[in-house]
């Protein structure tokens, strides 16, 4: 998952750098070890200087006073610039007084924005936290009364109609503005445009409440350590218990998921999930539909048929109707692969449990009982392999030799914590400097708890032909080392960090000459696409062998048949998988393609139709099942899936028969990377990959190891 922006400013003087230079062969994964990067996460560097970055406007360590004036200000300084732009007379507009003070407003506060807001994703001071929150509570406030501004839309208006563009991507900023205030409803009339501001609060305060009562859901169901057989020791010591011994299994994620996936006993199983679907009950079933309704409502006062209509235009599939037959086709495809799966999945339930029919509980557990027959892979041994500082040595060299870049750490730079690292990423050939990122790699308290990129300042070219660096932050949750060894990866953290640290390569790479289309200002279809291409180097030998490294000796990476198992486990049952996610998807695109859709029903329609006959539990809330379909990817769940097929034919078209070849990575840098959001997504793939994408690459990869 991904987020923001930028830095800029002065240079430093007593720069202690250190080059991570590309190295290769079992003898150098020693030295990459020792040499690259090593200390930067063995060391709290306690003697680090306070050096401002080059070209770099970010603000880091800014006290709960100091965050609170700047933020008012940012807001004092762009009402100054929104206030002169709104003076120009109609008849005097042009790009410069117009269009390039906002785009100039936007590129150099953001980084001071970020400098108000990042704090309070990982201070350890209450007193930040709470300065950083209000500013962006203040800043918030002040940008959405900037886009309701009808005297500045009136006036980039007039320049819009001239079309006198200085060049393509100047007209797409301009009609990008112009779009932002059209849909807060500024080319409306006003007693349109107020009803349309009342249905978006009564959207956002049922969406709020929506969520609310997911997060103080407390149900629980009790069960005997006999019912919660196959579930390990040190997850039920985590359990609470009641008086008579029986263990406290709440509806909580960590919870729920472990039950399916482990326990042995298939009535503890199908509990767990008729509890787990029915979370929030009527509540949140009903303020789903009235939400669905509001949003409808949202879209017919901008124009829209529907508010699939209203979401889908702004991204690359443009249209609902090319979504239902994307979702169509790749459902329709997998139909044979997914048949099969089921099929195996159902044998090992009758040999471990007769006859009972198999349901949607089952799935998870004999899915993993399936995986451990097929493939001798012991994730927690595995997790030995992966020391955090090998790991990421060779995802530097692999970034590094693919892109044509080269990493020096900055071992004074100013940072908020002794566990963060910053680096500046230069271009191999010419020396340029591209950008900088700061790695925030280790949990702690207080620190926000989801493993991100977040873009602290976008790169831009300015009016005087000078160009703005990006700068970029990567947050995980690694735990640090203890007592001397270091700190080892789970796979699903490699995973984790090649996906984001291909965020950070998409921001530090794009070249867009706006701030709003750089960074992670992509089609919001295809800005997962970077990350996801990169994390096909996670289940190659190649890698796998440059990333481990037994951690009591790191020259003994993980044998041939792992790779080979790691990268067959990847594919096992992603078929059927991939149906529950295009479940999800119909769902969510139907109801908000059409009016008064029975919610329940439409979901036991849709659930034998595309899990090949497995029916729904009995009395499940629908509206529990999909809180993306509810809060934050309305009418957009089909978007993973979209990015994953266009990630799957760039790998296997360009990528699969050479790893490392800088020609091709050079290529997906300038032609993919660079353009950023300037260009259609469609353009910048066709023109990537010589000819309009496929869905086939995508389809082959979920039916290439028949179980």
């Amino acid at each position: 998952m991904t987020e923001s922006q930028g830095n800029s400013e002065k240079m430093s003087k007593q720069k202690r750098e250190r080059s991570l230079l590309a190295v290769s062969g079992a003898a150098a994964l020693l030295v990459l070890a020792v040499n690259l990067g090593i200390n930067a996460f063995n060391s709290h560097r306690n003697n680090r200087k306070n050096k401002d970055l080059q070209g770099s406007k970010v603000r880091v360590n800014l006290s709960a006073s100091e965050i609170l004036k700047l933020a008012d200000r940012i807001i004092t300084k762009s009402k100054e610039v929104h206030d002169a732009v709104a003076s120009i007379p109609l008849d005097k507009v042009t790009y410069m007084n117009v269009i390039s003070p906002l785009a100039e407003l936007e590129a150099q506060q953001f980084p001071l924005v970020q400098s108000c807001v990042f704090p309070k994703m990982v201070t350890t001071s209450d007193d930040v936290h709470k300065a950083s929150a209000e500013a962006e509570r203040r800043i918030d406030t002040h940008l959405l009364a900037c886009s309701k501004r009808e005297d500045v839309y009136r006036v980039v208006k007039a320049f819009a109609a001239r079309g006198e563009w200085v060049n393509a991507e100047a007209k797409n900023y301009t009609q990008a503005l112009m779009r932002d205030f059209e849909r807060n409803g500024l080319n409306l009339t006003l007693t349109k445009r107020e009803e349309l501001q009342r249905v978006r609060i009564q959207i956002d305060k049922l969406s709020l409440q929506y969520i609310q009562n997911l997060t103080e859901d407390s149900t629980f169901l009790l069960f005997t350590e006999t019912e919660l057989a196959g579930l390990p020791p040190e997850f039920l010591k985590s359990l609470d218990k009641v008086t008579d011994g029986k263990f406290k299994v709440t509806l909580k994620s960590h919870h729920v998921g472990a039950v399916l996936e482990l326990c042995e006993v298939g009535t503890t199983r199908r509990m767990v999930a008729v509890a787990y679907g029915k979370r929030c009950g009527e509540v949140n079933l009903s303020i789903l539909e009235d939400l669905v309704q509001l949003r409808h409502k949202f879209a017919r006062l901008l124009g829209y048929s529907s508010y699939a209509d209203c979401a889908v235009d702004l991204r690359m599939a443009k249209t609902p109707s090319k979504v239902f037959e994307f979702l169509e086709d790749i459902s329709n495809s997998l139909t044979d692969s997914a048949n099969m799966e089921l099929s195996m999945l159902k044998d090992l339930k009758r040999k471990e449990e007769g006859d009972h029919p198999f349901g949607i509980e089952d799935l998870l557990y004999y899915v993993k009982k399936a995986e451990a027959q097929q493939f001798n892979v012991d994730f927690g041994a595995l997790k030995q392999y992966f020391p955090v500082n090998l790991v990421l040595s060779g995802v530097f060299k692999i970034v590094q030799d693919l892109f044509g870049l080269r990493f020096e750490e900055i071992a004074d730079a100013e940072v908020w914590h002794s566990d963060v690292c910053v680096y500046s990423v230069f271009d191999l050939s010419s020396g340029e400097l591209l950008g900088h990122f700061y790695l925030d790699m280790y949990i702690r308290e207080g620190k926000y708890n989801h493993t991100c990129v977040v873009s602290l300042q976008n790169g831009a070219l300015s009016s005087n032909g000078s160009r703005q660096i990006p700068v970029v932050l990567m947050i995980a949750q690694l735990q640090k080392d203890v007592s001397g060894h270091p700190a080892l990866l789970r796979f699903s953290e490699v995973v984790d960090l090649f996906h984001e640290f291909g965020h950070v390569v998409q921001h530090i790479c794009n070249r867009a000459s706006f701030a709003r289309f750089s960074g992670l200002g992509f089609d919001q279809d295809f800005v997962e696409v970077p990350a996801l291409v990169l994390e096909n180097w996670c289940y190659e030998s190649f890698t796998l062998k440059l990333i481990s490294g037994f951690h009591q000796d790191i020259t003994k990476p993980i044998k041939d048949e792992m790779c080979k198992a790691i990268k067959r486990w990847r594919c096992s049952f992603s078929a059927l998988k991939m149906r529950q996610e295009i479940l999800y998807s119909l769902f969510d695109q139907i109801i908000h393609s059409a009016e008064n859709v029975d919610i329940v029903e439409l979901f036991k329609h849709l659930h034998p139709r595309i899990l090949l006959g497995l029916p729904m539990l009995e009395d499940v809330n629908p509206a529990s099942r999909f809180p993306c379909s509810a809060i934050g990817h309305e009418a957009a769940c089909y978007s993973r899936i979209w990015s994953e097929v266009f990630a799957a034919d760039i790998f296997a078209s360009k990528f699969h028969d050479s790893y490392l070849n800088q020609y091709v990575g050079m290529q997906f840098r300038n032609k993919v990377l660079a353009p950023g959001g300037a260009k259609e997504p469609i353009e910048v793939l066709t023109s990537f990959l010589g000819r309009e994408p496929s869905t086939q690459a995508f389809i082959d990869s979920k039916s290439q190891y028949r179980l």
